[in-house]
């Protein structure tokens, strides 16, 4: 079967930065629900549509195609005592960059000083490009169900029980939201 609107596409991937560092492997593989449904890059999906399973290729995603480009306004310094403790770098908060009227930003914690907290609010590969290497090991054609809620159900997909993937891996947690 073809890669085209509406199938589930299962895909090992690698990811490394344009220098070929290596950023992440994913332990399992990516499932998807092809056709704009931003459960994966946009250039990703371009580059798959119309293969099947057993095609590989390796196509590099330049910032502005992929997380954006690295945003020096998003960083902001906070007093210490506003945020909760105990608190260290890695921790992420909830916040309205400044001038947003949309959605909330995510902010990181990247720096902590006595009385100071370095929060970002750029995804940690904004300004990246990306080099993704792909391998497409199974095509098959997406449930009326998947269709309707714009995801992919069952293993490695979206559950809509009360369980997390246990045995998910640190990093594999994007696989099924939207990356924008």
């Amino acid at each position: 079967m073809k890669i085209a609107k509406d199938t589930v596409v299962t895909v090992n991937y690698k990811l490394s930065d344009a220098q070929n560092n290596l950023i992440e492997e994913g332990s399992q593989p990516m499932v998807y629900l092809h056709g704009g449904y931003e459960n994966t890059l946009p250039k990703i999906e371009e580059e798959l549509d119309g293969k099947e399973a057993g095609y590989s290729s390796t196509i590099q995603v330049e910032p502005e195609d992929a997380f954006g480009d690295y945003d020096p306004a998003l960083v902001k310094v906070e007093e210490r005592n506003r945020l909760p403790e105990p608190i260290e770098v890695g921790m992420q908060f909830e916040g309205m960059a400044e001038g947003a009227d949309e959605e909330p930003t995510i902010f990181t914690v990247t720096e902590i000083a006595e009385d100071k907290v370095v929060l970002d609010g750029n995804h940690p590969l904004a300004g990246m490009a990306l080099r993704f290497e792909l391998s497409v090991v199974d095509v098959r054609a997406a449930t009326a169900e998947e269709v309707q809620h714009g995801h992919v159900h069952g293993p490695h997909g979206h559950h809509h029980g009360h369980e997390e993937m246990e045995d998910s891996e640190e990093g594999d947690h994007f696989r099924s939201q939207p990356l924008q």
